[in-house]
């Protein structure tokens, strides 16, 4: 969003100051109301998902082994290396996972596969990091930014933040032996920070309207995600009797269950 440049004021006209206040008070209650809305909704779907494990988890657990049962039936009668594959997937998909920590302790971490685990995983030998023998004109501009812009010499905490991020950059540059990037954060440490320009009372409402639609846009977002997952659109069948819904849902899976048993004792008989 630009900003327009402000109207004169006219015969008692409004100032394009209180305009904007005005249109910001009314996006930020709009915004309220629909966050409200979208928490309500949020718990409603997390109650309901959390009632309809209860009641129905051990249904779907009952048909999950049903089914199992069946395929290995089927197996066992035809002989046939498909229907033991789909009966082997079937029974697997059922069974835990033993000992995935002890598995996996070691390998990976929150990023993914240690490289060296990825090496052998794909017979690739493991490459040890680049190193960089900095030039004599490199080390010269590290020490002399490390002199001149060390946080220690920071007399305010402000000060003392903008300096620790501009080392960082400094050591990076000099880790990778890039003497152009440190002969181009010498001249930005010479020009000093840029002054600081104080915004109009307009340009800030223009941003915290700007920071209202984006907030509206990400609640957008996950309000469909609600009403999109499977439970979400189940509630939506029946937000005002959710329980009646879970007897409807329960009733079937009953009925499910009847069927896949008679089918089993038939196989098995």
């Amino acid at each position: 969003m630009t900003t327009p440049e402000a109207e004169p004021e006219q015969g008692g006209a409004p100032r394009p100051e209180e305009r904007l206040e005005k249109a910001v008070r009314a996006a930020e209650q709009a915004l309220i109301e629909y966050e409200i809305a979208l928490e309500t909704f949020r718990v409603e779907v997390e109650n309901f998902s959390r009632l309809h494990e209860q009641r129905l988890g051990p249904v779907y657990a009952r048909l999950e082994e049903l089914e199992a049962r069946i395929l290995e039936a089927r197996a066992a009668r035809s002989g046939d290396p498909e229907d033991r594959r789909r009966a082997d997937e079937a029974r697997a998909r059922l069974m835990p996972i033993p000992g995935v920590e002890e598995l996996l302790h070691g390998w990976m971490d929150g990023d993914g596969l240690f490289p060296e685990a990825t090496a052998m995983l794909t017979d690739q030998a493991v490459r040890p990091p680049k190193r960089v023998r900095p030039s004599e004109e490199a080390r010269r501009l590290y020490r002399d930014l490390a002199r001149k812009a060390h946080p220690d010499l920071a007399q305010e905490d402000g000060e003392r933040t903008r300096r620790e991020e501009f080392i960082t950059r400094v050591n990076a540059a000099y880790a990778r032996g890039d003497e152009t990037e440190l002969r181009a954060l010498a001249e930005e440490w010479a020009a000093g920070p840029a002054p600081e320009r104080r915004p109009s009372r307009a340009e800030e409402l223009y941003v915290r309207l700007e920071w209202l639609d984006r907030r509206k846009e990400l609640l957008t977002v996950l309000a469909k995600e609600l009403e999109e997952s499977a439970i979400g659109a189940m509630l939506r069948l029946a937000p005002d009797d959710p329980d009646r819904l879970l007897e409807e849902i329960a009733e079937q899976l009953a009925a499910q269950v009847s069927e896949r048993e008679a089918e089993l004792a038939e196989l098995l008989g």
